[in-house]
């Protein structure tokens, strides 16, 4: 998997053999929007028409096994978890929990998950995801602030899970 963060809440995530970009149009005005989207398979709002699941019980899909496969990649499922919030689960890769609202509710499946958080109040939503879950990688979004007092919050409360910064523009493999 890789992220790629560019600003607001525009990402663009490489996982299971496809493109999403979520939320081309809130891409910061120094990012071309033609070049952004180019080569998506998925091109998705953060809040958008979507199925609907609710966190705590969600499982990700069983992988496909190579004999089912056959030469077409299965798609990417896309699901609307919480305002704010979207899942993304794809063959080969962990699942994805991209939150840029409140931490939901979450089930024992996010201990094997990344999570990114974005936007203000890092430090208080990493809190109370760290009290909840504890995936095996972070990684914030956010001004240098808010990044330096969710370090100084989470240093000793992480107990192996990783702790990254997404920096716009940078694209991060996970």
């Amino acid at each position: 998997m890789k992220l790629t963060w560019f600003g607001n809440t525009t990402f663009r995530i490489h996982t299971g053999g496809q493109i999403v970009v979520v939320d081309a149009g809130a891409a910061p005005k120094r990012i071309d929007a033609n070049e952004l989207v180019s080569g998506a398979d998925h091109v998705i709002g953060l809040n958008g028409n979507r199925k609907v699941t609710e966190l705590p019980a969600w499982k990700p899909r069983p992988r496909q096994r190579l004999l089912d496969a056959g030469e077409q990649v299965r798609p990417v499922e896309v699901w609307s978890a919480a305002p704010d919030c979207l899942l993304i689960d794809a063959d080969e890769d962990m699942p994805l929990l991209l939150i840029a609202g409140s931490v939901p509710q979450l089930g024992r499946w996010a201990e094997k998950t990344v999570i990114v958080i974005v936007g203000q109040t890092l430090a208080q939503r990493v809190e109370r995801l760290v009290d909840i879950a504890l995936p095996r990688l972070i990684a914030l979004a956010g001004d240098d602030d808010e990044l330096d007092r969710a370090f100084a919050k989470l240093q000793h409360k992480l107990d192996g899970a990783s702790l990254i910064a997404l920096e716009p523009g940078l694209a991060v493999e996970v």
